[in-house]
């Protein structure tokens, strides 16, 4: 408040100190005016000119009050009233209108990493009341579009001609490729799991391998693959079975005397040499290899 009621007296508020924040230049001038028409109409223009200097402190003021000093003394300046300080004071610490100011923003606004409607939208309301329009206003959006938006636009068969469709049309672009990249995510993780589309790996444990037409997996030490045309292996309920070939004839045998028997190939109980998984792994990897070939051809 510039008028302050003290009782039946109206006392003035002294101007606060001025740093040279180009908003409070007004405030700090029509509060050191008030003051010195109501309390220092009697006093000399060169004691009102240092009273107003005495509250221009602090920041980019300090050294402007220094500079200016220094000009008085030397006489290379003539400031002899209140009010010719005011204007020196306007003049260099001076308030921009609007319109400079929506100019400054136009100029300095960027799209960044932001979604482009976003983007979009604070140009629009910035460049309202600016005075730009055309050519200019196309210059500015452009600038702060990003770099690869601006570009396919450019590029493009019959390229944007006015502000709306360029504003219309990077917005489409950004959003097809930020699609476009989820979607491109999402497949990838899909591929990384069990039974999708990478390729075999090594390893004997449990699991499965998935490849382009079928399903390989691995269960009781032997290799099952799902229906790929041209693989290789003995059909076995809907699929393929890779595993040691037996005569049928033998089967009832060998469960009755597979149990005290030792394979002479691996020196393990249980099973007889040509059962023996040891014997036949370089079999199987042969396979699987020639399987991750032909699916991988298809």
């Amino acid at each position: 408040m510039l008028l302050q009621q003290q009782g039946s007296r109206v006392e003035v508020a002294k101007p606060q100190v001025f740093n040279g924040r180009m908003e409070e230049v007004s405030a700090f001038i029509n509060a050191a005016r008030i003051y010195i028409r109501m309390k220092m109409t009697e006093e000399a223009a060169t004691t009102q000119v240092a009273w107003v200097l005495s509250y221009v402190q602090g920041g980019v003021a300090e050294a402007w009050k220094d500079n200016l000093m220094d000009e008085l003394a030397k006489g290379e300046l003539e400031v002899e009233t209140a009010e010719q300080l005011f204007s020196k004071i306007r003049n260099d610490f001076g308030e921009t209108s609007e319109e400079e100011r929506k100019i400054e923003q136009l100029r300095t606004i960027e799209q960044g990493n932001r979604m482009c409607d976003e983007y979009v939208q604070e140009f629009k309301k910035v460049a309202r009341g600016s005075g730009y329009e055309g050519r200019p206003l196309i210059e500015e959006f452009k600038r702060g579009l990003s770099g690869v938006l601006r570009r396919k636009l450019a590029e493009a068969e019959e390229p944007p001609t006015t502000i709306g469709e360029w504003q219309e049309r990077a917005v489409r672009l950004d959003r097809n490729q930020r699609q476009s990249r989820a979607e491109e995510r999402m497949l990838g993780r899909n591929a990384a799991r069990p039974g999708g589309n990478a390729q075999p790996r090594g390893g004997f444990g449990g699991g499965s391998y998935g490849g382009r037409g079928g399903h390989i997996t691995w269960r009781a030490g032997v290799l099952h693959t799902g229906e790929n045309r041209g693989a290789r292996g003995n059909m076995f309920r809907g699929g393929y079975q890779m595993g040691p070939r037996r005569d049928p004839n033998t089967m009832d045998v060998d469960r009755g005397r597979g149990g005290d028997r030792t394979c002479y190939h691996c020196r393990k109980f249980g099973h007889m040499a040509q059962n023996c998984w040891e014997r036949n792994k370089a079999r199987v990897v042969e396979t699987l290899q020639e399987l991750a070939k032909e699916n991988g051809g298809q």
